[in-house]
């Protein structure tokens, strides 16, 4: 991904100092944990696989609570008009910074107040959903802003994951518990984690067409299970390997073994 590399300066705003260092492992070819690496390697290919059977270049695309706007950049350098959305505003210097190519627009604010005056053709939403609250509000609200026949795409957690100890959404009883501790970074922040049989109760429920469901990273991909340092020494070329053969597997062993879920929605 041809983002513009900055060098780190001790006097940027918080936010920026601290989202540096994913960069360095996400877009700038880090491997100093090669597990994360792999894992977002796999996450951005299926996000963008999804994003492109949606809708071809140019589509008026949507990046929700998109952070340091990696996926908006490659979205606006694939062709897309892209607008960025992230509650933490100071984060759009951070982007510009970063932008060398393609459209993007800028739309600082709480996912859940943003109004435009056009839908967009797809909204994205990475590694979000597991952060709010309301899952189902967040969706509904997603759904809002593409027409009919617009879509969603979403990647998450996946919650069947043998080792995963948060709750299932389903299992909630009073989501209003969770309010004061929704929208904080990182696996610290995840709330309950989507389980892939809640996902098309979840998606009629927003008014969406469960389009496609995908599972992904295994524990070597994702240098899970201790496989750390098997990482190293093993080709990359080896390792997606192995993260393709594991898509050969029965659906039931696979969300077993696999940390991710990618969803693609439409919107009837």
């Amino acid at each position: 991904m041809p983002v513009k590399r900055l060098t780190f300066d001790p006097a940027w705003p918080e936010s920026w100092r601290y989202s540096h260092p994913y960069d360095e492992l996400e877009i700038w070819g880090g491997l100093a944990n090669r597990g994360y690496v792999y894992q977002y390697a796999e996450r951005r290919r299926h996000a963008l696989e999804l994003v492109a059977r949606a809708k071809p270049p140019p589509a008026r695309v949507l990046d929700l609570a998109a952070a340091q706007g990696n996926f908006t950049l490659a979205l606006a350098e694939a062709g897309h008009v892209v607008t960025w959305n992230d509650l933490r505003a100071d984060l759009e210097g951070y982007v510009r910074l970063k932008h060398e190519r393609g459209t993007v627009h800028y739309a600082p604010g709480n996912a859940f107040e943003l109004a435009f005056h056009e839908c967009f053709d797809v909204v994205l939403i990475t590694e979000v959903i597991e952060h709010v609250a309301h899952p189902d509000d967040f969706l509904r609200k997603a759904a809002a802003l593409v027409p009919p026949g617009g879509h969603i795409v979403m990647t998450t957690p996946n919650g069947r994951y043998f080792r995963n100890r948060r709750p299932r959404f389903s299992d909630c009883a009073d989501l209003s518990v969770f309010e004061a501790r929704q929208f904080k970074p990182d696996a610290d922040g995840h709330i309950f984690l989507l389980h892939p049989d809640e996902v098309p109760p979840l998606a009629a429920k927003a008014g969406l067409q469960l389009v496609e469901l995908r599972v992904y990273t295994n524990a070597l991909t994702g240098g899970c299970l201790g496989t750390g340092p098997l990482l190293k020494l093993l080709p990359r070329g080896a390792v997606m390997a192995g993260e393709r053969l594991t898509q050969h597997l029965p659906r039931a062993v696979r969300n077993r073994i696999s940390t991710g879920l990618a969803a693609l929605f439409r919107r009837p």
